[in-house]
């Protein structure tokens, strides 16, 4: 084993040592000499997070096949390693080698979530790596790289990364490693070798673009600054998942972590098309994965790991074509050996129910529904394709099978929504708390009620989904709503059944201007960064007051980004990339939004979104309509 980069005495001052030591089963450790490129691919979180991400498990799998390349594992440094990593000048490291990140080929970050943009400065600081992309001059620093759900707007933070590699990660990266090796051997230098990488497929290159902007603030244009760079960028997408890259040897953590699991993917993308969701649009088309490849990985992970679940991971794993093949196959590996098998997404019908009864122990677990709206009015609105009798049917079957607790997930500040909207989420969440005590016999109660809690998150308008264009609610606006929602169901008459959780709203303004942010929101970024901003997804950790006085210093006015209402012909920070979903789609969906018009899903009729032109997934499937 590689010496370790903190002394015993550090390791045993800090909280949970076994994040930082590496080491752990199915990790791959290579010997440095016999490989051409190391890369650090890191999740700016803590550990117990970063470990239970998948993409990071499908590409450090991915990467550790290429012979010629060793990649590592970096997470966080927690606040506590954090303050004895500056105090002592201790360089970040990675897990395997134990090794400076700074002496790394590619630092590769995934950006799953627009909270963590401080935790992105975090591991460049502590890594001795210049914030800037513009300060990383020759071959010094690692080229960084960002990927994940947030490069689909990456211009808040373009000029912290060198490169940004929109969509799937399984399709180009050999080409862009060969691309590095070719340079490097050649004598180019580093700003060459981004200028060869900007006209790759799905690359994006900051410093070769030039943003100008209108009077009012909007932007004029984004234009490449130099011949031969592409002015849109077009992601990039695995049609083939089941002959790809997946983790039969995936690493298994020393200690407890969010998801202590194996995780089937067993498709990508999502047929249902609710218009407040982007990993709905970004990831079209819906692809699914062969059934007889799944139960292979679903045994060697199982055997590789000694992990006692699997879970099946899909926005919306009702939809799998193969989903009751797929159960019955589990159910009877994971029988025999004592394994839970854990199914989020479903909807809630009949036969999930059939199968949630066959796999949980319905005496501890609670299911979720996610009805999204109060109103029937409201979820026409945002698509949800659920009607009122959907949901008092599969809530009466769910107390028929045994289940007393219900999660009830709603959204506040949707485009549209009215008090009468807002006051239908008590109402709703009454009418399910009914349908128990009308189902159940008072005999077969379990402690003789049903609980009910209903969470209520506010709503953020994301690129690249009908939504963008709406304006946001300011804090106050947040506040009032949930107070409205708690009252409403204080008047129910079974509101002792029903708990009431809302989002901190502060949390939710700030993700709303760093999702729809251009890169003068850079500035506010690193200044809050300085004034001891990280961790901000923990709330906890959370200091808004130290974020606005970023913004006044930086002199932003955070209602452009929020409250703002966008007109479909202004230029958005993020129209120089496609998703694959065109915008006349997009807009075609925002105006039947505010027709309270519903529409049906890929597979009952085709939207014409302009996910086929990738040539397979739900678009090639025989169509009815």
């Amino acid at each position: 084993m590689n010496k370790l980069a903190l002394k015993d005495e550090i390791l045993l001052q800090v909280e949970k040592p076994a994040r930082y030591i590496g080491n752990e089963v199915n990790a791959v450790v290579k010997d440095k000499e016999l490989v051409d490129i190391r890369i650090a691919m890191c999740f700016p979180d803590v550990y117990e997070i970063g470990m239970s991400h998948l993409g990071i498990q499908i590409l450090y799998d991915m990467f550790n096949r290429f012979e010629d390349v060793w990649c590592e594992r970096v997470y966080s440094p927690w606040v506590d390693l954090d303050r004895v990593m500056r105090e002592e000048n201790i360089p970040l490291f990675a897990l395997e080698s134990q090794e400076p990140v700074k002496d790394m080929d590619f630092l590769a970050i995934t950006i799953q979530y627009e909270m963590c943009y401080t935790n992105i400065l975090q591991i460049l600081d502590l890594s001795h790596i210049p914030l800037k992309a513009k300060d990383r001059e020759g071959w010094d620093y690692p080229v960084v790289i960002g990927g994940g759900p947030c490069v689909y707007n990456p211009e808040p933070i373009a000029e912290f990364f060198d490169l940004f590699y929109i969509g799937e990660g399984e399709t180009r990266y050999r080409e862009l490693l060969d691309l590095y090796k070719e340079c490097r051997k050649g004598g180019e230098s580093r700003k060459e070798f981004l200028r060869k990488a900007a006209k790759l497929p799905g690359m994006y290159v900051p410093m070769f673009y030039q943003v100008e902007y209108k009077e009012d603030g909007t932007i004029e244009k984004m234009e490449p600054m130099e011949e031969g760079i592409p002015k849109t960028i077009l992601k990039e997408v695995e049609m083939g998942i089941s002959d790809t890259y997946y983790p039969k040897k995936p690493v298994v953590p020393f200690i407890k972590v969010t998801q202590d699991r194996v995780v089937l993917e067993i498709q990508r993308g999502c047929i249902r098309g609710c218009r407040f969701c982007q990993a709905g649009q970004i990831y079209r088309p819906v692809r699914e994965r062969d059934v007889t490849m799944l139960k292979e990985y679903a045994v060697e992970m199982l055997k590789n790991t000694g992990h006692e679940e699997i879970s099946l991971s899909s926005l919306s794993s009702s939809d799998y074509s193969k989903l009751p093949e797929l159960i019955d196959f589990l159910i009877e590996e994971c029988g025999e050996r004592k394994i839970n098998i854990s199914l989020p997404s479903l909807r809630i019908d009949a036969f999930s129910l059939d199968v949630m009864g066959k796999v949980q122990d319905i005496k501890k677990s609670s299911l979720t529904f996610a009805p999204e709206a109060g109103s029937q009015r409201l979820r026409n609105v945002i698509n949800k394709g659920l009607t009122e009798e959907d949901i008092l049917k599969g809530a009466g079957l769910a107390f028929e099978g045994g289940w007393t607790r219900v999660k009830l997930y709603f959204m506040l500040g949707l485009p549209t929504e009215t008090e009468e909207d807002i006051k239908e989420i008590g109402a709703l969440s009454n009418r399910i708390a009914a349908v128990f005590y009308e189902t159940v016999p008072k005999e077969k109660r379990v402690n003789g009620k049903v609980q009910i809690v209903a969470s209520t998150s506010f709503f953020i308008p994301k690129p690249f989904t009908p939504f963008q264009w709406s304006p946001m609610c300011t804090k106050e606006e947040f506040l009032e709503k949930a107070y409205m929602t708690r009252k409403a169901i204080k008047e129910q008459l079974n509101q002792k059944s029903i708990k009431y959780n809302w989002h901190e709203a502060d949390i939710s303004v700030l993700e709303g201007v760093l999702a729809r942010g251009d890169r003068r929101i850079a500035g506010v970024i690193e200044r809050a960064y300085r004034k001891g901003c990280i961790y901000d997804a923990w709330s906890e950790y959370f200091h808004n007051d130290a974020w606005m006085e970023a913004f006044e210093e930086c002199g932003i006015d955070i209602g452009f980004y929020t409250t703002r209402e966008r007109s479909v012909e202004e230029t958005l920070p993020w129209d120089f990339l496609d998703c694959g979903v065109d915008k006349e789609f997009l807009k075609r969906e925002w105006k039947k939004a505010l027709e309270e018009t519903v529409s049906p899903n890929c597979r009952a009729q085709c939207q014409g979104c302009g996910a086929s032109r990738f040539g397979g997934g739900v678009c090639m499937e025989s169509r009815k309509g």
